[in-house]
């Protein structure tokens, strides 16, 4: 293939839409459109097929998905402190592309925020009072639960972005390659990427994005209208949750057709101070010492049993089906959204090592999550080992309704559930703009910046879908549907993590450093990067729009 038949077949107008990949972007618009129509004009119908399948999936191949998180979380410690660490994702003299602080901010905006203030409350309530193991509503229960709530939100679900996200960034700001899922096979598939499987890879990564991010938006919808009913005595129903999804989609659109720097950035960066104020309240007018406490012993105790936790399969359950609705469903969660993550992730990481990259996205947004878990759901445990009852009641009525039950408890209370209810919003349109944008890219041939028109395409085919899912049986078929997108992903992922270290070892600094200690320079094999002879800096690798690179280079 030529490379001007390569350039005209990755991006061609396409209707209204000015710069697609047409393969990609006609299947995947086509498939989900379909989707759309379908599970409108067949709930019921659409709702039995999607719980099916998920059983089916999770019950036959969960033990493949524990398997491999284990491996993902093996494969980051190596990489962080081996020999790859040095790495930078870029030119070797580059500097990182954001600072710390926005850089934090956005990896929360990759939607995990809207999914904290779900489960936040509603998560260590469900383990306490129908744990896995032992008995329920007892402080043993209290403590499984909390390190349960780590396990779910911890290091095995960033160590599926954190491979996803190196991967693409290191083919696309080190080797010049498309900012896609496609590029990160380029060792295994070479040439062919640019052709059907390479096509296939990326439309099966719309498919993952999609359906990982519509999840968390009927999630926030459900919340907010759980919300809505406690400020406003609005009752809950499919119709609100649905009018509740236009609303949020229309300024995820705003957002997102303002770009990266414009929209997306800025509201992270609100987003993680209004989430920050909202933490200091409770940590003021919770038990503060308790929450200190409940931290430092319950980070302890994840980290002691993270082995045991982390490959329990419920092998010896007779017929238990506590893995499949936790466990399994948050893998698969987690791998659904890898594309959506991992593409945002990359695209935001430029200039740091493998190292910086690695620790950064391993240990902040998990400390900060263990946190969260502890002053909102370790501050409901305690008032449910109190004696009362109300937030166990309120968790099994509905999950959204958990967090509100636990705000009646404080001062204000009316105030900071209508505050809460600004959050959900705000982490509601990051979720969508960030999703949007990064399906743009996909669907445009890795183009880091797509145009508008499409942006708008996708914000409001995600808000369709997450209205769809909820007509379809709601939470349930939520689930579902992000189960059922993440195990197909799963097998490239694994395919991600071979091609990442094959191409790691043939990386320039790698064979400087090998040829020196070949001849015999033992200072040369410990070479940092600002130490190196001038032609490993290179120039930047990415190519200008068009250019068909050269990955071997």
């Amino acid at each position: 293939m030529s490379d001007n038949m390569h350039d005209k077949m990755q991006q061609e107008p396409l209707l209204f839409f000015p710069k697609v990949n047409r393969r990609v972007f006609g299947t995947s618009a086509i498939l989900i459109v379909g989707f759309i129509i379908f599970g409108a004009l067949f709930s019921e119908t659409a709702g039995a097929i999607f719980s099916t399948m998920q059983g089916w999936l999770a019950g036959n191949l969960g033990w493949a998905l524990i398997a491999l998180v284990n491996i993902l979380l093996v494969a980051v410690v190596y990489l962080a402190f081996g020999r790859f660490g040095d790495i930078r994702l870029g030119r070797m003299n580059e500097t990182p592309a954001y600072d710390l602080f926005s850089w934090t901010a956005m990896l929360f905006s990759a939607g995990i925020g809207i999914g904290l203030i779900y489960w936040g409350v509603a998560e260590p309530l469900y383990h306490y009072f129908a744990p896995p193991v032992g008995d329920a509503e007892t402080e043993e229960a209290a403590r499984q639960a909390m390190t349960i709530s780590f396990l779910h939100w911890g290091f095995h679900a960033w160590a599926i972005y954190a491979i996803v996200a190196l991967s693409l960034a290191y083919f696309h700001f080190r080797k010049g390659l498309p900012l896609t899922i496609r590029s990160a096979l380029y060792p295994l598939l070479g040439d062919r990427i640019f052709g059907f499987w390479g096509d296939a890879v990326d439309i099966l990564a719309v498919f993952g994005t999609m359906f990982g991010i519509v999840t968390s938006l009927g999630l926030g919808a459900m919340q907010i209208n759980s919300g809505l009913g406690e400020v406003f005595g609005i009752e809950q129903s499919p119709v609100v949750q649905i009018l509740v999804i236009a609303g949020i989609t229309a300024l995820a659109t705003l957002s997102v057709v303002a770009g990266l720097d414009g929209g997306i950035k800025r509201l992270s960066n609100l987003n993680i101070l209004l989430s920050m104020l909202f933490l200091a309240f409770m940590l003021i007018v919770g038990p503060t010492l308790f929450i200190f406490d409940t931290y430092v012993q319950s980070y302890g105790a994840y980290v002691r049993d993270l082995v045991q936790w982390g490959t329990w399969a419920e092998a010896w359950a007779d017929g238990g089906t506590w893995q499949n609705s936790w466990t399994i469903f948050y893998w698969a969660w987690w791998v659904s959204w890898a594309p959506f993550v991992g593409v945002f992730v990359a695209r935001i990481s430029r200039g740091r090592t493998i190292r910086e990259f690695l620790v950064g996205v391993m240990l902040l947004p998990s400390s900060i999550m263990f946190f969260w878990f502890c002053a909102f759901g370790g501050t409901a445990l305690q008032i449910s080992l109190g004696g009362d009852p109300a937030l166990v009641e309120a968790t099994k009525e509905s999950y959204g309704d958990a967090m509100f039950a636990l705000l009646d408890f404080f001062p204000a209370s009316d105030l900071m559930s209508g505050f809460a209810i600004v959050l959900i919003v705000l982490w509601f349109v990051t979720s969508s703009d960030s999703g949007s944008f990064v399906i743009d890219m996909l669907t445009a041939g890795g183009d880091p910046d797509p145009p508008k028109v499409q942006r708008i395409f996708w914000a409001v085919a995600e808000g369709a879908v997450a209205s769809v899912l909820l007509l379809a049986g709601g939470l349930s078929a939520l689930q579902a549907a992000a189960v059922i997108a993440g195990f197909p992903f799963a097998i490239i992922v694994f395919l991600i993590l071979i091609g990442l270290f094959k191409a790691l070892s043939w990386d320039p600094l790698m064979i400087y450093r090998h040829n020196q200690k070949y001849r015999n320079d033992d200072e040369a094999d410990h070479a940092m990067p600002n130490e190196l002879p001038g032609e490993l800096y290179g120039s930047d690798p990415t190519p200008p729009p068009g250019a068909r690179p050269n990955p071997a280079e």
